[in-house]
């Protein structure tokens, strides 16, 4: 009978009827009562309450009843770790059962209680299964390691499991080999240390359990592959050639595991000829995973959208498989059209054409304009093909479809662009069609035109009247292009467009609310009031030619993607430090320790810098800015009850005094003014409180290793990020540990939550002999802009010259480092700010002050050196309160307010800022700071 009667719904009482079938002597009553519960645990109801009497059940030598109950206690466990204790003894007993079933069991089970009290005493145990003679058990119990690993790091590097697990690569069953490599893979990318490394030892243990275990087996042993860098040419090739059977395996990811690993071997091999026998090897499958499911199909075009673009010649045949069936998905057509455009070239560009003019015909909106902005990336990128291209998009304009007619004209305006002055003759075909342009792009692009030949259209002044007819209803990319179109026509007919150019710069300037296009407005007006000629040059300047954007990943970026084929990088074609936290150096050196880390937190993840944008505002306007939002309406927010500063600060007793009053009448009463009158500038770098004109000398830098810790590596980076006279700077030292010189030096940083860069990509330092180091210091460019999710690590690449090698490391960057020397504010300004800043963006957390004793005093200087400056404190009993402000490289201002316990050894923050996703990581950087860790 089937197991459904299980789940129907229970009638009440049922739980004390099964105790008394748990408590039953006949076995097979007992296995009826597990079943139940298991069924009623499985749709959420609680049955905990039976847990002492299922465990009592574990006491058989029925396997199907002891794989029941031991699911059981897995699932409550955690919540009875008192009563789990009780099972040790059982677990321990049938570790050691003669049926290797029975021991694998208990080894599984006693991983996946994550309950310390067990993980103490699951270390025998997993000792003797590691080494059992069942290859089951050694199986079951490497993979156990990797989840006693994640409950207790320590306990499994002290236990010696590590080292077991590394001489369980050589064991002669393979199935052992593939979960060994698969338990250390896991635990190296969470290790603060490298526990997994494959060399010529290792390699052909490796492989030759490579042909002989599952197919998930084969997939952790290629990915593995993947770390090992081949000695020569020689070594290379011989891995290739174990490796390329696998090409021929039914499973998806199988392949692609193996053609990851030959892009990465081929780049060690020195014959030609046998990097074009792998590539002819590599293209049937690939072209295979194009027959399997819609889905499975999107991820392979997304893998071959990497392959392509780093080995073009790999598919450079095969254009006809990526050719749109009536019958694909949108997502699978869309990523084929991308492939086909860049595999297309000059000898396969007719068939190509007539593809996508046959998909400017479909019904699906989307699929259409990206076939016909297909169309224009060709023309681009095959400049023979061109002519052939333009006439393709004369044809689609000619069938006067609205959407297509303007995604024609958008892309022959880059094609104007590519080829200036040659193709022309076509701007009256597009003219005719104006009135079916009402999406901004479209009516953009052809305002652009106009304006660009408005010498060649007659009738320029009055088609570009006609669109500022409407002006102040356009989008403001119409706008803006139509600003510069009129000012272009008037530079080459000036008594045609001299009203209209009046009009528009009346509009532009005086009636419009967007920053961009008055400020656009006043530099033409500026410009043509001045000097025309002056005028002609700049806006009628030469402008360079657009190039083919069709391979659009930056070349280290694809090679790091390209190690990581198969995986979820390869699909978002983002590395995967961007959205999976739980990698090797956030850890180490990332915001939180593991132990530390709070499920309901977000994850620090990157996204997409945004564009740059222009800051650093004065803080005087800045304080206006916020004066004037309380003037409007601001002041009508109540303040949150039991606040301690209440926005007017009333309830300090006066402790705030008006700016010219004297702090020293109050003796419970401080400003940070006097205090640096008295002693010295807040600021521990600042010698000027010595005399002799204030030199500020910077302090020393500790640097820490990021690269090549253990000198296995061509060079030795050490580095840490600094704020130094208003300036953020990277201080490195370079240590040369290859067998020749390096000469020149080229730093990049990928995208980032805090939109720096090198102002210099080439490094500013000599040529480094063998075995000799260098320092030096790289200022760093500052977008002002902080992109969300956060993510504190920065990822980079160093090239080295002559040899070209490149290395990829990571860093920390420290958010202090963008506060700015200008973030103190008076008292009236921090008033008025914090009574503009809505309620909903208040926090308060609980800093524990982990220091011998809690001296305010030094607390402060400390903050202040980081340039978070203390607006007024009060004293009261056993506790003093002080106000502070900050100001980010983006003009966002902190307000803080520091209430240090002096009994209790704790600061309650409590802070107020118009950005509350950056306060996570401020108050980490805060809390490191207080207790002088950084």
């Amino acid at each position: 009978m089937s197991d459904s009667k299980y789940f129907q719904t229970t009638k009440k009482g049922e739980i004390h009827e099964l105790k008394e079938e748990l408590l039953s002597q006949r076995e097979d009553k007992k296995k009826e009562a597990v079943k139940k519960v298991i069924a009623a645990m499985t749709v959420g109801k609680d049955v905990s309450m039976l847990f002492t009497h299922v465990l009592n059940c574990m006491q058989t030598h029925n396997l199907e009843l002891k794989k029941l109950v031991y699911l059981y206690v897995m699932n409550y466990a955690k919540n009875h770790p008192d009563r789990a204790i009780l099972a040790v003894n059982t677990f321990q007993k049938d570790a050691s059962d003669p049926n290797p079933l029975i021991r694998a069991l208990a080894v599984r089970t006693m991983g996946c209680i994550r309950v310390d009290n067990i993980t103490e005493h699951l270390c025998e145990p997993l000792r003797h299964a590691l080494k059992d003679q069942d290859p089951y058990v050694r199986k079951t119990a490497a993979v156990c390691v990797a989840k006693l690993y994640d409950v207790n790091p320590e306990l499994v590097e002290n236990q010696g499991f590590l080292n077991i697990l590394n001489d369980l690569l050589g064991d002669s069953n393979p199935m052992v080999v593939a979960n060994a490599v698969a338990s250390l893979t896991e635990i190296d990318e969470v290790s603060k240390k490298e526990v997994f490394r494959i060399h010529s030892g290792n390699l052909n243990k490796l492989l030759a359990a490579l042909n002989e275990c599952t197919e998930w087996g084969q997939v952790f042993i290629l990915n593995s592959l993947c770390k090992y860098t081949p000695r020569d040419s020689q070594e290379a090739e011989n891995v290739c050639e174990r490796v390329a059977p696998r090409l021929q395996h039914a499973n998806s990811a199988v392949v692609l595991s193996a053609v990851k690993v030959l892009m990465k071997y081929m780049n060690s091999i020195s014959n030609n000829d046998v990097i074009r026998l792998f590539c002819k090897k590599m293209a049937p499958p690939l072209v295979t995973l194009l027959s399997k499911e819609p889905e499975i199909q999107f991820l392979g075009l997304r893998n071959i959208n990497l392959i392509v673009q780093k080995r073009p010649e790999i598919l450079q045949y095969e254009m006809k498989v990526f050719f749109c069936k009536y019958n694909d998905p949108i997502y699978v057509k869309m990523e084929k059209l991308e492939i086909m455009i860049m595999l297309a070239n000059e000898k396969n560009i007719e068939e190509v054409l007539l593809e996508f003019k046959e998909y400017a015909t479909e019904i699906d909106v989307e699929f259409v304009r990206k076939a016909v902005r297909a169309i224009g990336r060709c023309a681009i990128k095959i400049d023979r093909a061109s002519e052939r291209c333009i006439q393709v998009l004369l044809d689609l304009i000619q069938t006067k479809v609205n959407y297509v007619v303007q995604e024609a004209i958008i892309v022959i305006k880059d094609i104007f662009r590519k080829y200036p002055n040659k193709y022309e003759g076509i701007i009256a075909t597009l003219c005719a069609n104006l009135e079916s342009l009402d999406e901004p792009e479209a009516k953009a692009s052809m305002i652009w035109i106009i304006g660009e030949y408005a010498e060649r259209i007659d009738n320029a002044h009055e088609l570009l009247n006609s669109f500022l007819e409407g002006f102040k209803d356009e989008n403001s990319q119409v706008q803006l292009q139509l600003l510069t179109s009129i000012v272009k026509l008037f530079l080459k007919r000036p008594k045609d467009a001299q009203q209209m150019v009046q009009t528009v710069l009346n509009l532009s300037t005086q009636e419009s609310d967007n920053p961009d296009l008055r400020d656009r407005g006043f530099v033409y007006w500026r410009l043509l009031s001045t000097d025309f000629e002056a005028a002609k040059a700049v806006v009628l300047s030469e402008k360079p030619l657009i190039t083919d954007t069709t391979s659009h990943l930056d070349e280290s970026l694809l090679n790091e993607l390209i190690l990581n084929i198969s995986t979820l990088a390869s699909v978002y074609h983002k590395p995967p430090e961007t959205f999976v936290t739980k990698l090797k150096g956030l850890n180490k050196r990332g915001l939180r320790n593991k132990e530390e880390e709070d499920e309901d937190e977000p994850d620090y993840v990157d996204d997409d810098n945004m564009n740059n944008q222009q800051s650093g505002q004065p803080q005087q306007q800045q304080q206006q800015q916020y004066q004037q939002q309380q003037q409007g309406g601001y002041q009508q927010q109540q303040p949150k009850s039991g606040n301690l500063i209440d926005l007017d600060l009333s309830d300090l007793g006066g402790a705030l005094p008006n700016t010219n009053n004297n702090y020293g009448n109050n003796n419970n009463m401080y400003s940070p003014q006097q205090q640096q009158q008295q002693q010295f500038n807040g600021n521990s770098n600042d010698l000027s409180f010595l005399g002799g004109g204030g030199v500020e000398v910077q302090a020393p830098v500790n640097k820490v290793v990021v690269f090549g810790g253990d000198r296995s590596q061509a060079i030795q980076i050490s580095g840490a990020f600094t704020r130094f006279q208003g300036r953020i700077n990277l201080e490195l030292n370079l240590l040369n540990t290859s067998q020749q010189g390096m000469s020149k030096f080229k730093i990049q940083f990928y995208q980032n939550s805090f939109g720096i860069s090198p102002a210099d990509q080439i490094l500013s330092c000599g040529a480094i002999e063998v075995g000799q180091s260098t320092d030096v210091t790289i200022p760093i460019a500052c977008n002002g802009q902080i992109t969300n999710p956060l993510n504190p690590v920065i990822d980079m690449a160093m090239m080295v010259l002559p040899s070209q090698e490149r290395f990829y490391f990571k860093m920390n960057f420290p958010l202090l480092c963008l506060l700015t020397e200008t973030g103190r504010l008076d008292r009236e300004s921090y008033l008025s700010m914090w009574k503009s800043i809505p309620e909903s963006n208040e926090r308060s957390v609980e800093i524990q002050v982990r220091l011998p004793h809690v001296d305010v005093e030094s607390i402060l200087r400390r903050l202040n050196s980081k340039n978070i400056f203390e607006i007024v404190r009060k004293k009261a009993p056993n506790q003093e309160i002080s106000f502070l402000s900050c100001k980010t490289e983006s003009s966002v201002y902190i307000l803080i307010e520091l209430a240090f316990n002096i009994s209790t050894s704790t600061c309650r923050c409590s802070s107020k800022t118009t950005s509350p996703d950056i306060m996570q990581l401020f108050e980490h950087n805060l809390n490191l700071l207080i207790n002088n860790q950084i």
